[in-house]
């Protein structure tokens, strides 16, 4: 019966251990949110929880959009293992 309640107990603490793949926005006043025309992405990634490479930051998405003018913004997180492989990506809107 005890491996059973530690396995229930720890459930919770391994969620999303093996593989996660969220999108969530960035913006608090989602009930005005325009998108615009244009998608600007940037984003950094991580192995063996030791390398870490990349620029994820709303500068790096706009230039690469060629974004002006940002209207709504997202983050997308990917993790597999634990974080044996990470990347976070934002993702950008606008003109």
């Amino acid at each position: 019966m005890r491996p059973l309640w530690l396995a229930l107990l720890a459930a919770p603490l391994l969620s999303g251990c093996l593989y996660t793949h969220i999108q969530t926005p960035l913006d608090l006043d989602l009930d005005r949110t325009r998108l615009g025309d244009k998608i600007g992405t940037s984003e950094w990634q991580s192995v063996l929880w030791a390398v870490a490479w990349g620029d994820g930051g709303t500068q790096a998405a706009a230039k690469q959009g060629g974004l002006t003018v940002i209207n709504h913004a997202d983050s997308e997180t990917f993790v597999v293992l634990g974080g044996l492989y990470w990347r976070e990506r934002t993702i950008l809107y606008g003109e």
